[in-house]
């Protein structure tokens, strides 16, 4: 199976599930590029540019769904999670709509657009809303049945999704999305990776690196944010007494702060945050980005590897 950009499944997912009259795409003038053209293609008489106005937007969303509309309201990331954060408190949280938020475009690999259009700060924001489901699937198979549990789910939900052709983690003929259900793509007894978004593949690839050091490490999907599988943690902070989260966010508030949330109350451990170290993105290729902010498989093998024999 080839590379497919989390964003080209979700505009697939959409087309493939709109057979729902109840589904209507709204879009900020971006769907070339969110991929809600997809559905456009298919379903003209239910997608709409809302133009570059994407408070206006969330506000419409809010509007459609309350007469009992599905409505997935979609931009990039840093436009949806900040831009018009203010209506999706207000106008979709409060009232607890059903709108869906589909947020491309996501993290560092963004690539050469740079700091202004690079989000690194939306689960932080998009977590802490009440109400809010968040989402973050790592391939083709996860995003595609994500869109189908966000349709499932009565609420708004956010869903994170990037511009980067990823390689396939899971099999659609055996994989199973539950919404708020990590999965144990690894066994390992040594340590945990837990990994959300296309780190899943980089936290993989380091495990093999890690085992070639002697270290055994088990690694988690955790494509559910919020609400976050509290039960898969507490079983690996028993069993493995060490978890590490990776993330193409911030570590301040994103997976690594909902992990530590999650374990402290139940069975605390040592955990180990990778992820962008509190800097806003710069302009460069998807790897020379990960390469600098110590997000390729090696950088996070030599940082769990110094942590894990206490260098």
């Amino acid at each position: 199976m080839g590379k497919v950009a989390t964003r080209e499944a979700y505009g697939a997912a959409l087309a493939q599930y709109g057979a729902d009259t109840k589904v209507i795409v709204l879009d900020a003038d971006l769907s070339k590029s969110t991929k809600t053209d997809t559905f456009k293609k298919v379903y003209p008489e239910r997608h709409f540019n809302m133009g570059i106005a994407e408070g206006n937007m969330m506000s419409v969303a809010a509007g459609l769904a309350s007469t009992g509309k599905t409505v997935f309201a979609s931009t990039f990331a840093m436009f949806a999670s900040e831009r018009a954060c203010e209506q999706i408190r207000n106008s979709i949280c409060y009232p607890k709509l059903n709108v869906k938020i589909g947020a491309t475009h996501a993290g560092l690999t963004v690539g050469e657009d740079g700091a202004s259009h690079q989000c690194v700060e939306d689960l932080a924001v998009m977590r802490a809303l009440p109400n809010m489901v968040v989402l973050s699937p790592c391939d083709e198979v996860e995003t595609n049945q994500a869109i189908k549990a966000a349709i499932d789910h009565d609420g708004p939900v956010y869903i994170r999704l990037g511009r980067l052709a990823v390689e396939a983690v899971h099999d659609a003929e055996n994989f199973k999305f539950e919404l708020g259900k990590g999965v144990q793509v690894k066994e390992g007894n040594d340590l945990t990776i837990v990994a959300t978004g296309l780190m899943v593949q980089e936290s993989l690839k380091a495990a093999e690196l890690l085992a070639a050091n002697g270290i055994n490490a088990r690694v988690i999907d955790m494509h559910t944010i919020k609400p976050i599988d509290a039960d898969i943690l507490a079983k690996a902070s028993k069993e493995t007494g060490f978890i590490v989260t990776v993330e193409e966010h911030n570590v301040i508030g994103g997976l690594g702060g909902a992990v530590c949330e999650a374990i402290c109350a139940t069975a605390p451990c040592k955990v180990l945050r990778i992820g962008v170290e509190d800097k806003f993105g710069k302009s460069g290729t998807p790897a020379a980005l990960l390469e600098k902010y110590g997000l390729t498989a090696q950088a996070i093998c030599d940082k769990i590897t110094a942590a894990y024999k206490g260098e």
